[in-house]
């Protein structure tokens, strides 16, 4: 956020229910957006954002429309969401074969890849946690390391989804590692509302943000060659056939080799990963992560909600 603009947040009702399309469905309802909107509505917003990622693809491209609608009629103000936001940020940069990474379940990354799809977006490879709870207690060694497994084939850029997903503090290494524009859900999310009234959003060098680090020292014209998708225009639909979506072959679960973090930058870690010791206070593991995560995640990072390997296509 720059200096001039003010944020102002409410959250919608908490819902007793796990990390599910179920969880999706119920926080995305017209009814709840409308009474967000309406107590944000007391400090005159400019513009108005739904920040949950599945929530708003859940329903497709029509459905996310549909929350637009609402939310805008609610308040009477422009209204957005973190999936329209995607679509916008991928159109800014030209994108429109990209790699993914969720901490979802395989259901609902799934239902991310249709509503990409149905844009005209084809997703070349993918990783996934298979988390239903705790999401904000994934340190960011874990999203870097399935943002290496996720990029295959010719990717014109990285998605990293989900609001409650620490990703921020990554974007610039991974850029510079990958050598591709790199897109949060949170970093689109603003981005886009900054946008929507004039303004622009800072951060330290990112390919979304700052146009010159598109061709700057992370490389973004990678093997694919963005600059030959000029006539994706800003604002106008995905046009021309969906392409099969390609899932990648290699078990996430394989020992690639990384390439090593830029030293020069140091990798930061979210507050819930600082423990200080190998137990933290509460008991917890001092890498943040529940002892109970397993519930819908399978043995071990990357695998489906069945516990076994990613089916290879």
């Amino acid at each position: 956020m720059p200096d001039e603009v003010s944020l102002h947040l409410t959250r919608t009702p908490f819902v007793p229910v796990e990390v599910s399309l179920d969880l999706a469905r119920l926080v995305s309802e017209h009814e709840t957006l409308h009474d967000a909107v309406r107590a944000l509505c007391a400090v005159a917003p400019e513009v108005v954002a739904y920040a949950c990622t599945s929530g708003s693809f859940v329903g497709g491209v029509a459905g996310e429309r549909a929350m637009c609608a609402a939310m805008t009629q609610a308040g009477e103000v422009p209204s957005l969401t973190t999936s329209g936001a995607l679509l916008e940020a991928l159109r800014e940069i030209g994108a429109r074969r990209i790699a993914v990474v969720t901490p979802y379940t395989k259901s609902v990354t799934d239902s991310l890849e249709e509503y990409l799809g149905e844009a005209g977006i084809t997703v070349t490879g993918r990783a996934y946690l298979g988390l239903t709870r705790h999401i904000w207690k994934v340190p960011y060694r874990d999203v870097v390391d399935m943002a290496r497994q996720a990029v295959v084939g010719a990717a014109d850029a990285l998605f990293i989804s989900c609001t409650n997903l620490p990703t921020y503090d990554v974007i610039p290494q991974l850029e510079a590692e990958l050598r591709m524009p790199v897109l949060s859900a949170n970093q689109v999310t603003m981005w886009a509302a900054l946008r929507a009234i004039g303004e622009r959003a800072v951060g330290p060098y990112q390919a979304l943000l700052d146009p010159a680090a598109r061709s700057g020292p992370a490389g973004m014209a990678g093997p694919a060659g963005l600059a030959g998708l000029a006539g994706f225009a800003a604002g106008d639909p995905v046009a021309g056939p969906v392409e099969p979506v390609v899932i990648p072959s290699t078990p996430l679960t394989d020992p690639a080799q990384p390439v090593p973090m830029p030293e020069q930058v140091p990798m930061p870690e979210p507050e819930a990963a600082l423990a200080g010791s190998p137990q933290g206070p509460d008991g917890e593991p001092a890498d943040g992560l529940d002892p109970a995560f397993g519930s819908g995640m399978g043995d071990a990072p990357y695998l489906d909600d069945s516990g076994g390997a990613p089916p290879a296509v």
